[in-house]
């Protein structure tokens, strides 16, 4: 029985993604680091510092310009939000639907509280979510589950009992290492991916979530 339903946030709540891409080409660029499409399609999910890290280790700058791209990254992107306000479709659907079914609500995300706290702003979804867990300060990422197990033991639920919203691979990695129940809701055109097998159930929107699917699980 599915008692909690936690939210990814980035690519699934607010569309976000693009900033973190248009992002890391700047920064990326101006330390003389190129970065592939494609680079930024198997890092999404993880945590702006996990990125950087994986290109300094490649090309190592000094210790402050691997601090200030990840500051300088993270300003871009709270910037961009907060001026756009890019909801994903079918976000107020979801969350309608699960608090009709009675469960918590929670979120889950690799960013860090001031990217959390700006989106609940810019979406006006303050009083919505009983448990914000952040990843950004844990000692691994997702798709480690530490995020997703922090969120269930806030919310004092087993994560068996949790069902984790996801859009990406990285992340549903980590709900389902948790042992959660899982809702895959890939960007387009990645929906073909064999790898979303795993989710319970794959969806090509938030407008498609049912309480049939949440009392299924």
């Amino acid at each position: 029985m599915i008692k909690a339903v936690v939210f990814d946030m980035d690519g699934l709540m607010i569309d976000s993604q693009p900033y973190w891409h248009e992002a890391q080409v700047e920064f990326f660029s101006q330390l003389g680091t190129p970065i592939a499409e494609q680079d930024m399609v198997d890092t999404t999910g993880m945590r702006i510092d996990q990125i950087v890290k994986i290109y300094f280790a490649e090309s190592p700058w000094t210790e402050d310009r691997y601090q200030q791209a990840c500051d300088q990254m993270l300003d871009y992107v709270l910037d961009s939000i907060r001026k756009h306000k890019p909801a994903m479709p079918g976000l107020n659907h979801a969350i309608e639907v699960c608090r009709q079914e009675g469960v918590q609500l929670a979120i889950a995300s690799s960013s860090p509280m001031s990217l959390i706290d700006a989106t609940i702003d810019v979406l006006k979804l303050d009083g919505i979510f009983s448990v914000k867990s952040s990843g950004a300060d844990l000692r691994y990422g997702k798709p480690h589950p530490e995020v997703y197990l922090n969120a269930c033991d806030e919310l004092n639920i087993e994560p068996q009992h949790c069902l984790a919203l996801e859009d990406s691979f990285v992340g549903l990695l980590s709900a389902k290492s948790a042992q959660m129940k899982t809702i895959v809701v890939p960007e387009p055109s990645f929906a073909k991916e064999k790898h979303f097998a795993i989710a319970d159930f794959q969806l090509a929107s938030l407008n498609d979530l049912t309480p049939d699917m949440v009392q299924s699980l």
